[in-house]
């Protein structure tokens, strides 16, 4: 007996803990026979509850219904089975307390050393596209409180939730029982568990009730309609579908060799459901570090709001080169990375490329020339791999099959989180351009801009991107003013600046920097327009000759 006392009565030490009495109900049952042939063995008594009980038989062993245990049937369609003091008193009672091993004794209740839970499929239900009601039936009441009440006194129970642990249970059970380290290990595991369940939950609820609102309200006329939008604004504070409790969820994949710099510790952690570039697949090289998994974010950003082949090519969170192919290509997804590659070779040396195609054995044969970081794709062709291999530093990734961008843009701020929708392309359209000044271009001169546009929105605020036939050919990015970025732009792309298309993220403030790109030889231009010196900005552009339109949105990326 400790030293140690307590309010109910005297601790006694207990680390290793005999199992005597498993309750076993599970929804998943992997594994299930053999962990139960291994108990059988070692003469646990095992009590379980519907098809659990089931299964066990079935497997040969005697079991114990849970409403023998209780003296109350299941009821209410299986709602009722375990939520009964009979069951939860030998699951909590702290056993290293005589009081409450006395009260035990007085209730002829007998306690439980291992408990075996998993939940009700509510995800997979989810996912399937069942109908809410089906959906709510698979909301668990009675398991998350098995595992909740078992994990809180691991001190004296085991709880287990995932099959892959049934191994070391057993193991545990054949050496004479559970010690206090894998208790606290499962109970960690379980708390994640239920919170992970409950999360998800929360989740299908918040995203259910907007979307059946969403739903009414177009089946109803304008007066609901506007009913309709009322609520949303008060319920979400805001016009989007921001619940007033966000649920954030990942579970760690990686501890990587360090952050952002040397000194600081990393990891990486994946969130459920996500297709992004941290679901990727490395089929070669080192292993990925916090920068990489950050340019390579980017790269694949900037790549995917293309339809067209194309390639991105990024250093240090900006792009260095972005091209789509030209429709007659022989070999696109090469043919839009060189163009990229011929923005900046300087800077793509060491750089993380992303391709929105199958990397194809010419794309391969270019890279493998050209020191690179990390080459991430949907795929690549088995010729392109054997290529690539042969390059030990790059690292190779492919991208999930159903490659997304999250519906939620979420970055850290001291103290909380800022939320924001992702900027897309996603109902992209040059309709809506307003030409300002010049006549309007031909076909290929508005593709052009079309292009630009779209390329510069990956560039960091503030942002200048110069274009031709398809291609990037000169980047100002990430500078406090607009002219230093005009003036970075028409110095990268030298006598490429002469007959390119300009785009700027936002507006120009004042005319200077639109000069810049003038006196560089641009010949069209695309702004979002909006500044209190558009006037001033569009006279300059008039005066020059330029046609020049107006978006009515920007894409500033900080």
């Amino acid at each position: 007996m400790s030293g140690n006392t307590h309010a109910q009565g005297l601790y006694r030490d207990r680390d290793t803990v005999p199992i005597q009495r498993a309750l076993i109900s599970v929804s998943d049952k992997t594994g299930l026979r053999a962990l139960a042939d291994a108990l059988a063995a070692e003469g646990v008594e095992m009590v379980s509850t519907g098809s659990t009980a089931a299964a066990i038989r079935e497997a040969g062993h005697d079991v114990t219904d849970v409403a023998s245990v209780t003296g109350f049937p299941e009821s209410l369609d299986g709602r009722v089975k375990t939520l009964h003091p009979a069951v939860h008193a030998g699951i909590l009672a702290d056993l290293r307390l005589e009081a409450h091993e006395s009260q035990l004794a007085d209730l002829s209740i007998s306690p439980f050393q291992l408990v075996v839970v998993n939940l009700y499929p509510f995800v997979e239900t989810v996912e399937s596209g069942a109908a809410s009601a089906d959906v709510i039936e698979q909301i668990d009441i009675g398991g998350p409180a098995l595992v909740r009440a078992s994990a809180k006194n691991h001190a004296n129970v085991a709880i287990v939730v995932d099959p892959g642990n049934y191994g070391e249970i057993v193991t545990a059970i054949q050496a004479g029982g559970t010690d206090l380290r894998l208790r606290r290990k499962l109970a960690s595991i379980a708390f994640e568990h239920t919170a992970s369940y409950d999360l998800s939950v929360s989740a299908w609820f918040t995203e259910n009730v907007y979307d059946q609102w969403q739903d009414d309200a177009e089946t109803l006329g304008e007066e609901i309609v506007e009913q309709f939008d009322a609520v949303m604004s008060t319920s979400f504070d805001t016009e989007a579908p921001f619940p007033d409790v966000l649920v954030v969820e990942a579970s760690r994949s990686a501890v990587l060799r360090y952050g952002e710099n040397a000194h600081q510790a990393a990891a990486l952690y994946v969130g459920e459901g996500g297709q992004g570039i941290a679901q990727a697949t490395q089929l070669h090289g080192k292993e990925m570090s916090y920068n990489n998994y950050v340019d390579a974010d980017a790269a694949v950003r900037a790549a995917f709001d293309f339809a067209e082949p194309a390639v991105a090519i990024v250093k240090h969170a900006n792009p260095c080169g972005i091209a789509v192919a030209g429709p007659t290509a022989p070999d696109p997804i090469a043919q839009a990375h060189r163009r990229a590659h011929d923005c900046d070779p300087i800077s793509a040396f060491g750089g993380v490329i992303a391709a929105n195609r199958v990397v194809t054995l010419g794309m391969a044969e270019t890279i493998s020339q050209i020191f690179t970081e990390v080459l991430v794709a949907p795929g690549f062709e088995p010729e392109a791999l054997e290529v690539l291999r042969t390059k030990k530093n790059i690292r190779l990734l492919e991208l999930p099959a159903d490659y997304r961008r999250s519906d939620l843009e979420l970055r850290q701020i001291s103290g909380g989180l800022l939320v924001q929708e992702p900027d897309t392309f996603a109902r992209f359209s040059t309709d809506s351009w307003q030409l300002v000044a010049g006549e309007e271009v031909d076909a290929a001169t508005r593709a052009d801009l079309a292009f630009a546009w779209k390329a510069c929105r990956a560039v960091k605020s503030n942002a200048i991107l110069l274009a031709h036939n398809g291609a990037s050919v000169g980047v100002g990015m990430g500078q406090v003013n607009r002219v230093d970025s005009c003036h970075l732009a028409v110095t990268r792309a030298g006598e490429r600046a002469v007959g390119s298309v300009a785009a700027s993220d936002a507006f120009f403030p004042f005319a200077d920097g639109l000069k810049v790109l003038l006196n560089g030889g641009v010949r069209a231009v695309v702004q979002p327009g909006g500044s209190v010196r558009d006037d001033e900005v569009i006279q300059a552009a008039r005066e020059a000759g330029v046609s020049m339109y107006f978006t009515g949105e920007r894409h500033f990326f900080h």
